[in-house]
């Protein structure tokens, strides 16, 4: 077998992973969907709970910044959180929002405290350096603003929503044998446990299809001599990322906003607090001038936009429109300036 022919089966194994990926995040999203709503019967918290702990706690983009510092790349980790944190709130939001306008109604508290997140990193941040104290300190912030959203959740006072409708769904679809849960007001252990694990074997599929994704487009760009800047800034980028996109606009042509907000509010949380914290405790981080000049403002500025969208209860095309076009000044901003 020469050389061409080696290429050949190169790319089209890597064509093959990329589509085996892409089928088995998607797979995976429609049932993270059906289960995590299921779940939240069965414990009593709202779907959007599930979604903060489950699906918010990004792991994958963790492991890459800490594979980025792991090859002494520090700013790359540092991007990494941040460039995710901005496409999170503008493209994946904004995609939703033209694809499908939704209504949303998610308590004051939520937005208070997803405001707020941002503030301790900034604070720490502001002489320059993020040192493994400070790191610490952001990692274990991340706990008690869980803590707080279960006790919102289950004090009965502050809910996401009320799961009276979403019950009477799941009733209605026993009735036809449309699914074969039980009366969430009397789960037992067994079914509480189970409906844990089919949570988790979902977020378990959504991740292996991402790495597969990446590893299938990582072949196909050495197959097409494509330039890496190229390829990586845009495509592999967006394909890096396909799980967060699905995670938000996938719920909400489903008619279930509040898992897509959910995935949002959680990955902000996550990604300011415990994220930054394990990579400044690996290592201590230096904040570049570019930190502050372009990759907070953008940061603060879209998460004060997808706030001000979420209070006002309505995500339309033109919001949606909003975000899109900021998240490509914030190309231009990085590139450009």
């Amino acid at each position: 077998m020469g050389p061409e022919s080696f290429v050949v089966d190169s790319v089209l194994l890597s064509a093959l992973v990329f589509l085996v990926g892409v089928g088995v995040v998607l797979v995976s999203v429609e049932k993270f969907i059906e289960y995590v709503a299921e779940a939240a019967l069965h414990f009593g918290v709202s779907a959007f709970l599930l979604t903060v702990l489950f699906a918010g706690a990004d792991i994958e983009n963790a492991a890459l910044a800490l594979a980025a510092m792991g090859g002494d790349l520090p700013d790359v980790a540092l991007g990494v959180v941040l460039g995710v944190g901005v496409f999170v709130l503008t493209f994946t939001v904004g995609l939703a929002g033209v694809l499908t306008p939704f209504e949303v109604s998610t308590p004051r508290p939520y937005l208070a405290i997803t405001l707020a997140s941002p503030t301790l990193v900034l604070v720490l941040s502001l002489d320059g350096t993020l040192s493994r104290m400070d790191g610490a300190v952001l990692f274990v912030a991340y706990l008690p603003i869980l803590l707080l959203l279960y006790r919102w959740e289950t004090s009965g006072e502050t809910r996401y929503f009320d799961d009276e409708g979403l019950e009477a769904e799941f009733r209605a679809d026993r009735e036809t044998g449309e699914t074969a849960s039980t009366n969430p007001r009397s789960s037992t252990l067994r079914a509480k446990l189970l409906a844990l694990v089919l949570v988790f074997a979902t977020v378990v599929g959504m991740t292996i299809g991402a790495e597969a994704t990446v590893i299938g487009a990582r072949g196909l760009l050495a197959a097409s001599g494509l330039s890496g800047l190229a390829f990586g800034a845009t495509i592999l980028a967006v394909i890096a990322s396909l799980e967060e996109i699905l995670l938000t606009v996938e719920p909400v042509r489903r008619n279930r906003p509040e898992i897509g907000v959910g995935n949002v509010i959680g990955s902000v949380l996550f990604f300011v607090t415990a994220n930054v914290g394990v990579i400044a405790l690996v290592r201590p981080i230096t904040v570049t001038q570019a930190v502050f000049s372009i990759h907070w403002p953008f940061l603060v500025g879209s998460l004060l936009v997808v706030l001000a969208l979420f209070y006002r209860g309505e995500v339309t095309r033109a919001g949606g429109t909003l975000l899109l076009l900021l998240y490509g000044a914030y190309w231009l901003a990085i590139y450009v300036l």
